[in-house]
């Protein structure tokens, strides 16, 4: 991805909630064509994403895990709230529309797991723990889990590189800026807090 060192996650702890908040990535990987990706829940292992890893799963059906082995490097990709920003919004001519974001890049090497339950389970507990109220498996549901076990194929990722782009209007001045958030506040709240913690 490239990147503009202004648009950077200020401190690690933003790429790290953005990877939290937004756990329906893109996981990537080439083995010998055309790039293969797949869009799964993946969720953070560890308190961080520099020194963490990734956990995932997909469905067995899907033959893109089958390249994991061969081209274990992969790229996951984390999007987060993103919007367009139009001129009419500055209330000032000139002016040109833009479009705000956040996303943090992630590349490691991928590796296949014998336990996709454990993996199945953690990302139910961290998807849940985003959630109020939070849903507890019951052991009828635990059982259904087991029982899709055999269609589940489970993964970790050991993050190599990590880059983010929190691109939030923060090159243009305070009255547009405000004009920005309020609009986002209105139309896109996700952005808006966003802004605001960034």
């Amino acid at each position: 991805m490239h990147t503009f060192p202004r648009y950077a996650a200020k401190d690690p702890a933003q790429a790290t909630a953005l990877v939290r908040e937004n756990p329906f990535a893109l996981v990537v990987n080439a083995s010998g064509g055309a790039p293969v990706a797949t869009h799964v829940p993946v969720i953070l292992e560890g308190q961080s994403v520099e020194g963490g890893a990734l956990l995932g799963h997909m469905a067995r059906a899907n033959p893109h895990w089958r390249s994991f082995e061969s081209s274990p490097e992969v790229l996951v990709v984390f999007s987060g709230p993103h919007g367009y920003v139009s001129p009419t919004v500055y209330a000032t001519d000139p002016a040109v529309p833009t479009w705000d974001y956040a996303t943090v890049h992630v590349t490691g090497r991928v590796e296949l797991l014998d336990d996709p339950l454990d993996v199945l389970e953690r990302t139910v507990a961290a998807l849940e723990s985003l959630r109020n109220p939070a849903w507890e498996p019951t052991p009828a549901s635990r059982d259904r889990f087991r029982a899709l076990l055999p269609g589940v194929v489970a993964f970790r990722v050991h993050i190599r590189t990590e880059q983010s782009m929190f691109k939030l209007s923060q090159d243009i001045d305070a009255e547009r800026y405000a004009r920005v958030h309020a609009d986002f506040a209105a139309e896109n709240p996700r952005l808006a807090d966003l802004m605001d913690r960034s």
